[in-house]
């Protein structure tokens, strides 16, 4: 499957249509962003069952300010309208079909219960940082 342009008019649309979808954040003056690319594409060939986008941060300033990507490539996973990962860097093939892998193990219902209590947490003056706004790295499987 071809990866999909996303932009402003589009993305929430797309997301909320498609339980699974890895998006790239990307520039074409981005030399890491170019190297990157080919190793997305032959991605979305092996997991046609999931949805590969790409954002121009260029062309949509607005949607990358949105999601605050200060530095591409950046690679986001959105499952079931959750953001579970995002990284910036240009991955191996190796490294991205093992991400791939573990966002597909991953228990959503357990993410949800882990943003719930976070903010949960949040309303208590607790603090706490849910699954849906960890740091990047690599999700929990």
């Amino acid at each position: 499957m071809a990866t999909v342009e996303l932009t402003k008019e589009n993305f929430d649309q797309t997301v909320s249509e498609n339980a699974f979808v890895l998006i790239d954040f990307w520039a074409g003056w981005c030399r890491p962003c170019l190297q990157f690319a080919p190793v997305y594409e032959k991605a979305s060939e092996a997991h046609p069952d999931l949805l590969f986008a790409k954002v121009d941060t260029e062309a949509q300033q607005e949607l990358a300010g949105a999601f605050q990507i200060t530095s591409i490539p950046t690679l986001m996973i959105v499952r079931d309208q959750v953001a579970i990962f995002a990284q910036p860097g240009a991955l191996p093939e190796a490294a991205l079909t093992d991400l791939i892998g573990q966002a597909r193990a991953l228990d959503m219902d357990e993410v949800r219960a882990k943003i719930a209590a976070s903010q949960q947490d949040g309303q208590d003056g607790q603090g706490g940082q849910g699954a849906g706004t960890r740091e990047p790295g690599t999700p929990e499987a």
